[in-house]
């Protein structure tokens, strides 16, 4: 089958031909149909020798397709089912697994696409039936592949605050609305009561928020957290979450957030936020956010299926990746791009 693998250190990623996988009992071989493009996944083209897992493996951790064959022991799926993987594998018996907290597994998760084989080829095998989620059949299993990071992540993170979200007086501001901030916007207007904002470098990215439900849109730069500000009256936001990361988006998460408040670390541009009794009011906390667990996944699925959120997917064929790759380094990209692999 194909693959677009990462080989040795310090080279780009190839299509090669590799073995299609068998599944082993309690296993499931997922046939790919499509795949999300993450900027983790350039993150790992572009490290440096040395700063890549394991190599080689296969990329694509945002995986969407169809059950193509079930190991021994496996019940409650059938082949053809349409499915999307949770990529964090953990061990499965630790009591962080047995809660579906694989994702902080004591033992140590491995991650699909991020050191053990992702989706980025004609087929993935899934180790444990646990990591494959049904997909419903109003959802198009090629557009929902995102959902299981670019839905995950940002998920988690407002769901883990929503105390700070119970109010119509409540704000949570997103900044970047890209692949994950654009469902950050869905999400939040969709699971709490706050005022959501929204804040990009892109007057386009902008609009794209109010036409999602962002409550206000404010653009980028040194009059932003003033802006933030004024729509709160004065009391800051209550929750601010960071999709960018730099260390221009980690000052004006300081200065936006107000008292009582709390700031997420998602986006990996590589920024720092300083900490200290002059950049944060009292009893602010900032918190390095993870991606969810597998119940969350399946509650990200559910609020697909509703209709309460969706992915702006551009579709791309798998003899693009590589172009692919290179829109989303140059910010090309409107939400997330999905390689088809069927």
């Amino acid at each position: 089958m194909r693959a677009f693998r990462l080989i040795k250190p310090g080279e780009p990623p190839a299509v090669v031909e590799v073995p299609t996988p068998r599944p082993g009992p309690g296993e499931v071989l997922v046939k790919v149909a499509g795949v999300g493009a993450c900027h983790t996944d350039v993150t790992l083209m572009d490290a440096e020798a040395g700063f890549t897992p394991p190599l080689p493996f296969t990329l694509g951790h945002e995986v969407s397709g169809w059950v193509a064959e079930l190991g021994e022991g496996v019940t409650g799926l059938h082949v053809e089912q349409p499915v999307l993987v949770y990529i964090s594998w953990g061990c499965g018996r630790c009591i962080r697994c047995a809660s579906g907290l694989d994702h902080w597994c004591f033992n140590g998760a491995n991650l699909a696409g991020i050191g053990r084989d992702g989706g980025l080829a004609d087929y993935q095998l899934v180790p444990d039936a646990r990591y494959v989620v049904p997909l419903p059949e109003n959802l198009d299993v090629f557009e929902a592949a995102p959902l299981a990071d670019a839905g995950l992540t940002p998920y988690h993170a407002i769901r883990r605050s929503a105390h700070k979200l119970v109010s119509p007086m409540s704000t949570l501001v997103v900044v970047g609305v890209g692949g994950l901030g654009h469902l950050a916007v869905q999400i939040a207007r969709a699971t709490s009561a706050a005022t959501v904002v929204a804040v990009d470098i892109s007057q386009d990215k902008l609009e794209f928020a109010r036409k999602l439900g962002a409550h206000h849109a404010i653009l980028a730069g040194p009059h932003a957290a003033a802006a933030v500000k004024e729509v709160t009256a004065g009391r800051g936001a209550d929750l601010v979450v960071d999709f960018v990361g730099s260390d221009a988006s980690g000052a004006f998460c300081a200065a936006a957030a107000g008292s009582m408040a709390e700031i997420t670390l998602i986006g990996g541009a590589g920024g720092s936020i300083t900490v200290d009794h002059r950049s944060l009011q009292r009893d602010t906390s900032v918190t390095r956010s993870g991606m969810g667990s597998i119940p969350d996944l399946h509650e990200v699925v559910a609020l697909a299926a509703s209709g309460a959120i969706g992915v702006e997917v551009e579709k791309y064929p798998f003899a693009e990746v590589d172009a692919v790759y290179d829109r989303l380094r140059n910010g090309q990209v409107k939400g997330r791009a999905v390689i088809t692999l069927d």
